[in-house]
């Protein structure tokens, strides 16, 4: 949801608009009732960094990709002949 806010009440109650923002609301800023700017939320990174993600995995487990394949290979049908 966008709300309007002037000038003054984003200088007065910023501390609202930043708790607003955070929570993913819009604020359309007027100057004498006139639109004059936007403020909205940053998108959060859609990705991890690669030193989190490689501290998350230190633990994991290790794959044998030869077993692997051959568990694959032996549940899942990859012919080249058309199923039907």
């Amino acid at each position: 949801m966008t709300e309007m806010i002037s000038q003054r009440e984003l200088r007065n109650d910023s501390g609202r608009i930043m708790r607003a923002l955070v929570q993913g609301e819009t604020f359309v800023i007027t100057s004498n009732s006139h639109p004059v700017g936007e403020l909205r939320p940053l998108k959060k990174p859609r990705f991890a960094r690669k030193d989190d993600l490689i501290a998350a995995l230190e633990g994991a487990q290790k794959v044998d990709f030869k077993q692997f394949r051959e568990d694959i290979d032996a549940y899942v049908d990859q012919g080249i002949e058309p199923r039907g």
